[in-house]
């Protein structure tokens, strides 16, 4: 197969090819309908005062309607082709790490108390939800974050590995749900739609005798128009009025939930992307069987969707006038319960398996635009560790991205060396302390989600992910910024009773301190830290935290990153180092940029 970039620029340039032909004929059927238009006009201006044939009109209207309709599919098959084009500029743009953009960027499932979501940049513009999800619909969206979000079991994350890498090859499939509603993302409330649907039955059983009301209006109004009397038009708008007046907040009531133009386009949508799930014919029997999860979904979903259009219409005037002879919404709300009769119990499992083969899918669009981006191995072990070799943040271009060997643990599993439980970084300013710990936190988060990480290899236990990278001062709430990082500290040593393991990351631990409160709280951490399932990094540029180093033997390491000045610029490889950082440059930088120190 060829190389991602290769394919994607093959099919982008196809696509313009297709889309230009779709775009010329789109301009010649427009003038097409507009000739017929003319000529027709010109014809009656012709024959006026003569009898001008009623074949020549009937013959422009078919032509004119026959065009109409070769023109609507015309322009259906424009808006697929442009965004099949889009779909392969944004993947060309990710491949090339030209990716960040605005939208869509997961700001809704943004929590300032998750313990790692904001400082490994997980949701926002140019975050990671961002590079992963080409979702088209927020139940996709909502999924992805949830793996995200929180630490997978091991046989799920086993389980999702298989699949993505079975659907990593899936080019067409991912083309053609990117394309469907012309690449439109539209927005759908999932739960409040499976409340609905597993509501229990809340109208009479009397769906027939309303039909027959209004055939009897229908019938008594046909015989009133062709000189019949009209009392019986009048007692049939009477009982209709009593009936709708019985029933019409219970009908509202079931009817309101799908009154939306929104609400029915984002239910069309969810139905063509079912519909293009199920067209897949898949060999790994884990990914057949939750396609299989769908049968029938998409039909009945289009069926609701086309309901929810039409409840949509009730406030249109024409409708309203009709209520009560036509007991328009009492048909709509009996067709709904039926339909929830029917389907209401299977939409929950519906919008489960959609919402996981959608991130399914985006995380294998990951796997194949990253090739040389592996699965971690998630190995069940009796102490945490994170081995990782090469490991790179997934965030940076891969072509400026530096590369790190990392070991946290007691034990190394391939070779029963002793490893330190935590890292001490030290290093200048700007050497990339906080990278370095970000690229930790974020391949981890990556692993425990069951994608690739950016690592030639990744082996680490299953562990549970607590932060303290950024933290500043909150003048609303009367907190300094020590005191925010002290309680940031506190809510995640609070997880070391939890089920997992912790990864813990500190960035410039107790900066906002002395230096001896600092050695002295930051060396009771480290004890804390030691005595429980847990392992870490923390930096610092105070040299003086590098002694716990020596108080915990083996257990505790010291690493540090730096730099040098070549022809007075500041040259730093963000490659990591052992023992303790020598230099600092912070006063060199200050004299680089005109401080007189």
């Amino acid at each position: 197969m060829r190389p991602p970039l290769d394919e994607y620029q093959s099919r982008k340039s196809a696509r313009e090819i297709t889309a230009a032909q779709r775009e010329r004929s789109h301009v010649h059927l427009g003038n097409a309908k507009v000739a017929v238009f003319v000529a027709v006009v010109i014809y009656a201006a012709v024959k006026l005062g003569d009898d001008p044939s009623s074949m020549v009109f009937g013959i422009a209207v078919a032509l004119f309607v026959a065009l109409s309709i070769w023109h609507e599919l015309v322009m259906r098959a424009l808006a697929r082709a442009r965004a099949a084009v889009e779909y392969y500029v944004a993947g060309l743009a990710r491949i090339e790490d030209r990716w960040m953009r605005d939208e869509p960027s997961g700001e809704r499932f943004r929590d300032g108390d998750h313990p790692y979501a904001d400082d490994l940049d997980v949701f926002g513009p140019r975050s990671l939800f961002q590079l992963l999800s080409t979702c088209r619909t927020p139940i996709g969206e909502a999924r992805l974050a949830s793996w995200l979000l929180q630490p997978s079991p091991v046989a799920e994350i086993r389980d999702r590995q298989a699949r993505v890498a079975a659907l990593r090859d899936r080019l067409d499939l991912r083309e053609r749900i990117a394309v469907v509603n012309a690449g439109r993302r539209r927005v759908i409330d999932s739960q409040r739609l499976i409340e609905w649907a597993e509501r229990p039955r809340e109208l009479p059983r009397v769906r027939l005798v309303i039909v027959f009301l209004t055939l009897v209006f229908a019938g008594a109004l046909f015989s009133y128009l062709n000189g019949g009397s009209g009392s019986l038009v009048v007692g049939s708008l009477i009982v209709n009025l009593v009936v709708l007046a019985w029933l019409i907040r219970r009908a509202s009531a079931i009817v309101e939930t799908l009154e939306s133009s929104a609400q029915s386009a984002a239910l069309d949508l969810l139905a063509n992307v079912i519909r293009e799930i199920d067209s897949e014919t898949f060999e790994s029997p884990a990914v057949r069987a939750l396609a299989e999860r769908l049968g029938g979904a998409s039909r009945a979903l289009g069926k609701l969707a086309r309901m929810s259009d039409w409840t949509d219409s009730r406030h249109n005037v024409f409708v309203r006038l009709s209520e009560i002879p036509l007991l328009f919404t009492l048909h709509l709300a009996y067709a709904a319960e039926a339909w929830r009769t029917h389907h209401g119990n299977a939409l929950r499992e519906w919008v489960d398996a959609a919402g996981e083969m959608e991130a399914l899918l985006s995380v294998a669009g990951y796997a194949y635009e990253h090739p040389a981006d592996v699965f971690a191995e998630i190995v069940e072990h009796t102490e945490p560790f994170f081995d990782a070799i090469d490991v790179a943040h997934p965030l940076l271009p891969a072509r400026s991205a530096v590369a790190n060997t990392i070991a946290l643990g007691n034990e190394a599993p391939d070779d029963g060396a002793s490893h330190p439980r935590v890292l001490i970084v030290s290093g200048s300013n700007m050497a990339g302390k906080s990278t370095l710990m970000r690229t930790v936190g974020v391949n981890a988060v990556l692993a425990m989600a069951g994608a690739p990480v950016r690592a030639r290899t990744l082996r680490l236990s299953p562990l549970t992910i607590g932060t303290c990278l950024r933290h500043s001062d909150s003048l609303q709430e009367h907190r300094s910024g020590f005191y925010t990082e002290a309680l940031r500290i506190r809510s995640i040593c609070n997880r070391l009773d939890g089920p997992l393991p912790l990864l813990f990351l500190f960035d410039e631990l107790l900066s906002g301190t002395n230096s001896k409160d600092r050695r002295i709280a930051a060396e009771g951490i480290v004890r804390m830290m030691l005595g429980r399932r847990s392992i870490g990094m923390i930096t610092t540029h105070d040299l003086s935290l590098t002694e716990i180093a020596g108080i915990f033997p083996g257990r505790v390491r010291n690493v540090h990153l730096q730099d040098h000045v070549e022809n007075g610029t500041m040259v730093f490889d963000y490659k990591l180092r052992d023992g303790v950082i020598t230099h600092s440059n912070a006063l060199e930088l200050m004299r680089m940029i005109g401080l007189d120190v």
